[in-house]
């Protein structure tokens, strides 16, 4: 494992042991790239090297476009994507695969949250990615529908995959009511295209069992 910063970001590798097993950029949280990891090698997936970017502001790197706050006392969405983008395939990926021994196979890209929202909407931005993994992903985000159907992507991927728990789309507030409809229609729509693609219904809200979903997200990109 080696860890650096860049852009104010910090990123951590955990490399596998084959030469040119593939990578999964995950935009996570700090320490959860490690329990991520850990979790998945316990269970016997197949050999991969994650990089694991921390320290982001969820708000604005991970979002498309500026939106008032869905929630009360909660900052707004400040448009912040693209610049983090082209941080992460500009500066963050080759300074992460410069130091494997090989390049990778290829490149897969996962996020919960946001970061899942940021996954799909990369494709539309990048051909650097050709696996994609949105985990519980804020698809209810105002517009991502609208724009993932009337834009097209750089590349098709190779596959994609979706999960939500049980419970999202019954939240109190409006706004992520939509959250299951709009995944399972984006899934619908790149199912479309002749992509690979997965929808897994989790038990549980927005909260429930993330490092877990995370890892069924991961493993399944890897199985493909």
């Amino acid at each position: 494992m080696f860890h650096f910063s860049v852009g104010g970001k910090t990123v951590s590798v955990f490399p596998g042991a084959e030469p040119g097993a593939p990578v999964i950029y995950l935009n996570t949280f700090p320490d959860e790239g490690r329990q991520v990891f850990q979790a998945m090698y316990r269970s016997g997936c197949p050999e991969f090297t994650l990089a694991a970017i921390s320290d982001l502001d969820w708000n604005c790197d991970l979002v498309p476009w500026d939106h008032p706050p869905v929630f009360r006392n909660t900052p707004p969405f400040t448009r912040g994507a693209d610049r983090y983008l082209n941080l992460l395939t500009g500066s963050i990926l080759p300074e992460a695969e410069k130091r494997l021994s090989e390049p990778p196979r290829w490149r897969g890209i996962a996020g919960y949250s946001l970061a899942g929202l940021f996954a799909v909407y990369s494709i539309c931005q990048t051909d650097v990615f050709t696996r994609v993994g949105c985990i519980s992903g804020s698809l209810w985000f105002p517009g991502i529908k609208e724009y993932l159907f009337s834009h097209g992507i750089k590349a098709r991927p190779e596959c994609m995959y979706f999960s939500l728990g049980s419970k999202e789309n019954k939240s109190r507030n409006p706004v992520l009511n939509c959250v299951r409809q709009n995944t399972q229609e984006i899934r619908a729509f790149f199912q479309s295209k002749g992509i690979d693609t997965a929808f897994e219904l989790n038990p549980g809200n927005h909260y429930n069992l993330a490092t877990q979903r995370t890892c069924a997200g991961i493993r399944w990109l890897l199985s493909r």
